[in-house]
This record gives structure tokens, sequence and C-alpha cells, in this order.
């Protein structure tokens, strides 16, 4: 039995087999794989008897669900009209400086990747982001710059 097979049958067995299951199930995969693959999808469906559509439907609809490899730190910039009226756009226009990469994109060494999501529940201190479950909020420029290099610099300590 492959890997995937085992990821996806071991959270069956935890949630369940009905339709009820799928999101809780897709939720795993991701926390487990960081994205889900076609092959997972695919397995998801087989385990839950329910068409590769409906599996593929639901990952692409929710926000936190990727069907994409991406990077060790996932960064998330709030887009909500709040966040944007305190100076959303200059957060992810230093994100993209200081970071080389548009909005949407993954690094090349697979460390960031930058995306837009919705609220974040912090509309009274925005403008706000979140890399991984970490929130950060009354963002400047500066601010942004200060906190990548701390992640920058985890990694170098890492290695």
């Amino acid at each position: 039995m492959t890997e995937v097979k085992q990821l996806v049958k071991g959270l069956a067995d935890q949630h369940g087999r009905s339709m009820e299951s799928l999101l809780p199930i897709l939720q795993g995969i991701v926390h487990q794989e960081q994205h889900i693959s076609e092959d997972a999808m695919v397995e998801v469906a087989r385990e839950l008897n329910i068409s590769a559509a409906q599996v593929f439907g639901t990952a692409t609809f929710y926000s936190f669900l990727h069907t994409k490899p991406l990077g060790k730190y996932v960064i998330r910039v709030c887009k909500t009209i709040t966040c944007m009226m305190h100076g959303k756009n200059q957060i992810i226009k230093e994100l993209e400086t200081v970071l080389k990469i548009n909005l949407g994109e993954t690094t090349h060494d697979r460390k960031f990747t930058l995306l837009e999501t919705n609220c974040l529940g912090q509309c009274h201190k925005g403008p706000a982001m979140l890399i991984n479950d970490e929130p950060y909020t009354e963002l400047t420029p500066e601010k942004v710059r200060e906190i990548i290099m701390k992640y920058k610099q985890q990694e170098i300590n890492a290695n």
C-alpha cells in the first residue's frame, strides 16, 4: 500500500467514510503533506465512494486547502476592505520585494509562499497576515522586513 493510500485510509478510519468526513480528511492530508495531490484526491474518492470531481471541487473551493505544493512558510495577507484601507497593498508590495516573488508564487528554495486570503479576524489591527499559524498585525513595510528576516535567519540557523 502506498503512503498516500495509508494516509487516506488512516484519516478515513479516524473521521469516518461519509460525505461529512470529506473536509476533515482533506484537512488531514494538507496537515501531513502540505497539499492535496491528484493521487490523494483519487484515493479519497475511492475511500468515501464518491466522485473524484466532488473531491476536487471541495479541495479547490476552500482557500486553506491546496492542490499544489507550497513553501515551508505560507504567508497569507488579509484582503478585506479594512486591511486594504490600512495599507494592505503596501504590505504585499514589500513582501514581493523582500521575497522576490509575486502574489500567488513560491520562492525557488520552497521556503515561502505568498497568498491573499479572506478575513483573518484581525480587522481592528489591520493590515494583518498569517505565517503558517502565527498572526501578525498592525503591519508596516518595516515590520514586514523584520518578520521575514527573522524567518530567514531561523532557516540559516537550522542548517
